[in-house]
Order: C-alpha cells, then sequence, then structure tokens
C-alpha cells in the first residue's frame, strides 16, 4: 500500500499576510506545495490530502487540480472549530482553528494507511520525502511514529521569529522529548527563544521538526484521545493551540517510541512577506542545479 502525504494548508497566514498556500515561487509560477507534491510522486505516495477551509475551497481548487489531477489521486478535508471535539463548543471570541494536531485529526475519515504530514509553506527537499517515504514503508506500525529532524540553524528566518519544535534525541536516535518553542530567533552568535520565563539559549546543534511527520493510521485514535484531553484543560483558552509535538511528546511519555530520522534537504520557508525573495532565488539555484525542471508539470 502506497503511503499518503497530509497538507496542512488550512493557515490563517496571519503573519504573512495572504494567502501563501498557492502563490507562485517557482520560474513557472509553481507554488512551493508544488514542490512537495513533486516530491512526494517521485518517493512514491499515492495520495495527497489536502487540509483547507472552506471559505477558500474552490479557488484552491482551481489552482491545484489543472497541474495535479491524474498525477496522484486527490482528496481534501476541512478543519472546522467542532470537528471531532466531541461536542465541546469553542469560546465565542475563538476564530482560528484549534492547531496543527487537530487539522491531522481532521483527516482521519480521508485516510486509512500510513501517512506523512507537511506544511503547506515549507520546502523539505527531496531527500526528506524519500525519507519519509522508507520510513512509512519500513518502520512505522502502531507504537511507532517518527518524523524527519532538520538542524535548527538551518531553518530560521531573518525577518523574525519562527514556531520550532525542538527535540530532544537519545542514543538510539529516539525521542526524548518534542518542544514547540513559538519565538525563536538569531541573537548575535547565539540562538534564543522568548517565553513567559525570559530569553533562553537554545544549543546551535538542535535538531527540530518542521512538521514532516510519519504517523500510521491508528494515530487518529491517539490524537482524538490527547485532543479532548486539551480541550478539557484548555478549551476555555480562545488562544490555546493543539500542536503536533504535544502529540509527539504525550504519545513519547505514554510508552511510544518516535524516531528521529534526520535528512540533509536543505529547508526554507515564508513565515513572513521578506523571506520570499530569498525563496524564489533558492528554487532558481535548484532548478539551475537539474534537481527540478523548470517547468514542474509540463
Amino acid at each position: 500500500m502506497k503511503p499518503t502525504l497530509l497538507i496542512l494548508a488550512a493557515g490563517m497566514a496571519s503573519r504573512y499576510g495572504s494567502m501563501k498556500q498557492i502563490q507562485g515561487f517557482g520560474p513557472g509560477g509553481e507554488t512551493i506545495m508544488d514542490y512537495s507534491i513533486y516530491d512526494a510522486i517521485r518517493a512514491g505516495f499515492g495520495k495527497v490530502v489536502f487540509i483547507i477551509r472552506r471559505d477558500f475551497a474552490e479557488n484552491f481548487k482551481n489552482i491545484v487540480e489543472p497541474k495535479i489531477k491524474g498525477r496522484i489521486e486527490i482528496d481534501y478535508v476541512y478543519q472546522e472549530l467542532d470537528s471531532f471535539a466531541g461536542g465541546y463548543k469553542a469560546p465565542a471570541e475563538r476564530t482560528k482553528p484549534w492547531g496543527t494536531a487537530h487539522a491531522v485529526l481532521c483527516a482521519r475519515t480521508a485516510i486509512k494507511e500510513p501517512f506523512a504530514v507537511i506544511n503547506a509553506d515549507d520546502f523539505y527537499g527531496s531527500d526528506a520525502f524519500f525519507k519519509a517515504a522508507d520510513s512509512l514503508r519500513h518502520e512505522i506500525r502502531d507504537g511507532v511514529f517518527s518524523i524527519i529532524g532538520y538542524d535548527l540553524a538551518k531553518t530560521l528566518s531573518e525577518n523574525g521569529s519562527v514556531s520550532r519544535g525542538v527535540c530532544e534525541v537519545d542514543k538510539e536516535g529516539n525521542l526524548v522529548s518534542i518542544v514547540e518553542r513559538t519565538k525563536i530567533y538569531r541573537e548575535g552568535s547565539r540562538i534564543v527563544y522568548d517565553d513567559a520565563d525570559g530569553i533562553h539559549e537554545v544549543p546551535f546543534d538542535s535538531k527540530v521538526s518542521m512538521n514532516l511527520w510519519c504517523f500510521p493510521a491508528s494515530a487518529f485514535d491517539i490524537i482524538q484521545r490527547i485532543f479532548i484531553d486539551f480541550l478539557k484543560e484548555k478549551g476555555t483558552d480562545a488562544k490555546a493551540e493543539f500542536f503536533i509535538p504535544i502529540i509527539g511528546d504525550r504519545f513519547i511519555k505514554e510508552g511510544g517510541k518516535v524516531k528521529l530520522v534526520p535528512t540533509t534537504a536543505q529547508w526554507f520557508g515564508v513565515t513572513y512577506k521578506e523571506d520570499a525573495p530569498e525563496v524564489k532565488k533558492n528554487l532558481r539555484y535548484l532548478v539551475s542545479k537539474g534537481e527540478y525542471p523548470e517547468r514542474l508539470w509540463s
């Protein structure tokens, strides 16, 4: 059975200020997602599922489908506040979805096979998709997840702070813990993060998750259970976020195993408008090296 690629494209894009998921960055107007899908097809994925918002579904489909329809199976799911919430009603002042782990949960009716999860607006590199596909075929099973790990220093933006799942790994390459740090940035020769207790340094050689996770289909049951616990504990907080690293950390604490699979791929992405020129430059460079054709889908 071929694995599935689940693309998180329902984000509000609040910091970037536009629908960056369908903005063209490649020389032929390709989106960052186009490169991810292209790499996934090459790596042997059989289906792509998009998590999107209903209010831009038609626009999204009109842009995506003419390029990839017939190349890979396509499905869509919608992330809404009450999806899989067990009847829980969100606070009236909350308008944005519950976060990335909830987005994954919203795909449980569309995915019955091992699957990888990525962000729509991150470029992961072909090596990462081949590593993910291999992990899904040979490592992932009930009780075992994996993540593709990147060097923290290679994942920062020069234009502001970013959110990263910082990993602690044992000598066997298994995660000991993963913690989402929501404000990481360079400060001179250091990498630091801010939280309510102040500014803290992060080791320069830290491995981080860029939300490229690999799961068995049984993970949906685990995510559902943890989501209900999350709502009981933090559901009244209008700004609470149910991040994927919460799932990984809880899974480990309950005796599960998460393997960190390092990749040599270079990550880049668009968190801020100012990141866009660098992304375009990087894509042109990869095309010039022959890693991608100038027109992906021609």
